[in-house]
């Protein structure tokens, strides 16, 4: 009875410590990834943006006459996304993921 007890114990330190051994992007709860800033496009809402990125790190916001501007960035360390919106629809995108520092 002991020895399994020291057996699942030993396991799950095993599992753990290869867990600290990943990617910190796959611990933390970060979306902002190359392949999910790929999937969003021109004319998606702030709603379908966040379904993919997630919460924002900021939100700015511009208003002007005939229309309002608003910039999503999401940051994760040293790597960001921008996603500008116009009038609530994406207009456009901007990332140093994938780039060389």
């Amino acid at each position: 009875m002991k020895t399994s007890k020291n057996l699942v114990s030993l396991l799950l330190l095993a599992a753990v410590g290869g867990l600290a051994a990943c990617d910190r992007s796959a611990l933390s709860s970060s979306q902002l990834t190359t392949a999910n800033y790929d999937q969003v496009s021109n004319g998606m809402s702030k709603s379908q943006v966040e379904t993919i990125l997630g919460k924002p790190t900021t939100i700015e916001t511009k208003e002007a006459s005939s229309f309002r501007k608003t910039i999503y960035r999401y940051e994760d360390g040293k790597s960001f996304a921008l996603v500008t919106f116009k009038n609530d629809e994406v207009e456009g995108k901007d990332t140093n993921l994938g780039r060389e520092p």
